[in-house]
């Protein structure tokens, strides 16, 4: 059977097992069918008896204690003598049809790498569940653009030369195995080859990887990251890779012989193709490689996350230099960044949200009972710990509480709000890009702040910008004679989901009033109050309604990172105990706005300026309120803070480290405020300068 292939002794079989005593039997005689004698079962920690039924099937069987599949592949690799020359992959379940032997023995003389390629037959792709088969598709999307050579799959049957295991270098341990070795042998120069091959269901045992949830979020988890890994290794500059790069450089620049400003032309459109990819690219990967790092609870997850979020900035960075950007491209990045963020550990935020929803769902209120209420004893969850500020009532408004009923109804899970506050985000995107534009609107759609506050951190606060942003645009630029209802309806939505938009009420009133008079401002201030009015009258009992529990010192004096009542503190220390004080420079404020604004844009923009910088109480995706007003003014200072607020995380950091002194250092107040003050200033004696120079102009011709 075997007289027409290479010498069959040359091949090291190893499979990675783990509790497949239902199947390794049948696996390790299947091999030896095919003329193949050195079989090596490497144990994962079985607690079964796979590693009796594999010696009396004859496999050698050493243990490899220390779990993942990288892992006990590298200790397989370890029993590599001279004499072997090829090491052939397999798994130890029984779903690999090892029918197709006989193709990879007779590639081999061709090839250094040989892969079956399961999504190559309709019954691989039909067996292969919807997580397996979006998981190969993206890992090898991301592999095509890193590296230009488009697999179709990440088979674990896979017959690699041993000198080519030499120039990988392998170095991961778990499920990035598969990954880096095909990303690698790539980049090494390996002559590869894909076979098409049949794959059964798993014929015993419990898949560690596609058969649950978890172990699919883990498996996708760590093999985003090997590749953000790899990409960064890559960018390092292997020699090999900076002559390729060089070879394909020169072969572009050959063609180019249009003539010189055809060729300046070309040339233009060419770096903006490729600021385009290097954009998406660092935007895509920075998103990869901060999915492990959302527990900052665990000491090294900050420093990782800085790390994604430093990728991902510079993407965002470059995307500012774009000149156009298409709807596939504006869509791809803004979903797919989204959808990989999904199953990034959550902010602790989304614990009060999942308790809020299940007590009502359970008949009680949550702004009359705090989580640890005894009331409430007999229903806490496994994940209850986690809630934060335990002994405080809810301070969401009423809309707010609804949305997380409903969605607790569905299923009071992690995974599905993310994918609720997913959904509001992409309609903000939606809806800036029909009035801005795709290119102006990656301002909000790509920026690294707004990804990760709703998709990785999951706040709701997408659920109040959604009508906010709609009620700007219904305002500023519709000209329908109910634009000032329909606005106002909107805005009320807006603060019936967070109470940060009520001041805009005042605007929306005063400028109805001056144009259309006071029987018109007195609708649309009945049309504003509205929403929050119908809400709020399912909480309300005995004639109360307590909607925030300003006694709390969460509410009353709770401090991080804020900026004037942090200097106001240094000189009137008792002003660091009392919140409250703020809000009548705040309503002060809004008075001057309101008598100085013309729009909804000017009023709403300075307003979350002033509030933000006013605020004594402040964390990082605060700033995610000021961004989408920010895609029609091009706000440098939003720009930069959308970068420079994940100095934030450094709280948390210091927690991990057992340092609860929750209050950020002068040097890192000034990193995080700075840009966004500096650039909120620059820009306003921008807008000054035209203005006077407007006015001369027109002087001089009036």
């Amino acid at each position: 059977m075997t007289t027409n292939y290479p010498n069959l002794d040359q091949i090291l079989v190893i499979i990675p097992v783990l509790n497949e005593e239902l199947t390794i039997t049948g696996v390790v005689q299947s091999l030896q069918s095919y003329g193949l004698k050195n079989i090596l079962v490497v144990d994962n920690g079985s607690t079964d008896q796979s590693v009796s039924k594999a010696q009396n099937a004859g496999a050698a069987v050493i243990i490899e204690p220390t779990p993942g599949y990288g892992r006990a592949c590298w200790r397989g690799l370890q029993q590599v003598t001279p004499d072997i020359k090829w090491v052939l992959f397999c798994d130890g379940d029984g779903s690999d049809d090892l029918s197709p032997l006989p193709q990879f023995f007779a590639k081999m003389a061709d090839f250094d790498l040989i892969l079956g390629n399961r999504r190559a037959t309709a019954a691989g792709r039909k067996t292969m569940t919807a997580v397996q088969n979006f998981g190969n598709w993206l890992a090898t999307f991301l592999i095509g653009l890193g590296w230009g050579h488009w697999y179709q799959d990440l088979g674990p049957l896979r017959l690699i030369r041993c000198s080519a295991l030499e120039k990988i270098q392998m170095q991961d341990r778990g499920f990035g195995w598969t990954v880096e070795m095909q990303a690698r042998a790539i980049e090494c120069g390996l002559r590869v080859w894909e076979l098409p091959v049949g794959y059964r269901r798993r014929q015993g045992g419990r898949s560690k990887i596609s058969g649950t949830l978890s172990g699919s979020i883990q498996a996708g988890t760590v093999i985003l990251s090997t590749l953000g890994k790899l990409y960064l290794r890559r960018w390092g500059g292997s020699k090999e890779t900076r002559g390729r790069g060089d070879a394909e450089t020169r072969r572009r620049e050959i063609s180019l012989t249009q003539g010189v400003r055809e060729q300046g032309s070309r040339g233009r459109g060419k770096n903006q193709r490729l600021l385009l990819w290097l954009s998406a690219l660092l935007l895509v990967l920075g998103s990869a490689l901060i999915i492990p790092y959302g527990d900052f609870r665990q000491i090294e997850a900050v420093p990782g996350f800085w790390l994604g979020i430093g990728v991902m900035s510079l993407g965002f960075v470059l995307s500012w230099t774009l000149r156009s950007v298409n709807g596939a491209w504006f869509w791809g990045v803004a979903i797919l960044t989204r959808l990989l963020l999904i199953p990034m550990y959550p902010g602790d935020d989304i614990w009060r949200y999942l308790w809020e929803g299940y007590i009502q769902l359970q008949g009680f209120s949550p702004y009359e009972l705090a989580p640890k209420a005894a009331e409430l004893v007999p229903y806490r969850t496994e994940w209850w710990s986690l809630i934060n500020h335990k002994g405080v009532t809810a301070i969401y408004p009423p809309i707010t509480q609804l949305g997380f009923r409903v969605l607790a109804a569905i299923n009071p899970g992690v995974a599905l709000f993310k994918v609720g506050f997913i959904a509001a985000d992409l309609l903000v995107c939606w809806l800036l890009s029909r009035r801005f534009g795709y290119q102006q609107t990656t301002l909000y759609a790509w920026n690294p702040l707004i990804i990760y506050s709703f998709a990785g951190g999951a706040h709701y606060d997408s659920w109040f910008i959604l009508p906010l942003v709609a009620a700007w645009l219904v305002f500023d630029y519709s000209r329908q004679a109910t634009r000032w209802v329909k606005s106002a309806l909107l805005l009320g939505v807006s603060v019936a989901v967070k109470w940060m938009s009520l001041p805009i009420f005042s605007f929306l009133v005063w400028r109805t009033f001056r144009q259309v008079g006071i029987v018109k401002a007195v609708i649309v201030l009945l049309c504003a109050f509205l929403p929050l009015g119908l809400t709020v009258l399912q909480f309300c009992h005995n004639g109360e309604c307590p909607l925030i529990p300003t006694s709390s010192g969460f509410v009353s004096h709770g401090r991080s990172a804020e900026l004037i009542p942090h200097l106001v503190g240094k000189i009137w220390e008792p002003s660091r105990k009392v919140n409250w004080i703020y809000g009548f420079p705040l309503g002060l404020s809004g008075i001057w706005l309101v008598l100085r604004s013309k729009t909804f844009l000017q009023f709403a923009e300075w307003y979350f300026f002033i509030l933000l910088v006013l605020s004594p109480i402040i964390h990082a995706w605060y700033f995610a309120w000021i961004v989408p007003f920010a895609v029609a003014t091009g706000n440098p200072g939003v720009r930069l803070v959308s970068i420079s607020t994940f100095i934030y995380f450094v709280l948390q950091y210091n927690v991990a480290q057992s340092n609860y002194d929750w209050y950020l250092s002068e040097g890192q107040r000034l990193w995080l405020w700075l840009p966004f003050v500096l650039g909120w200033l620059w820009t306003t004696w921008q807008r000054s300068s035209v203005e006077i120079m407007s006015n001369k102009g027109n002087s001089r011709f009036g």
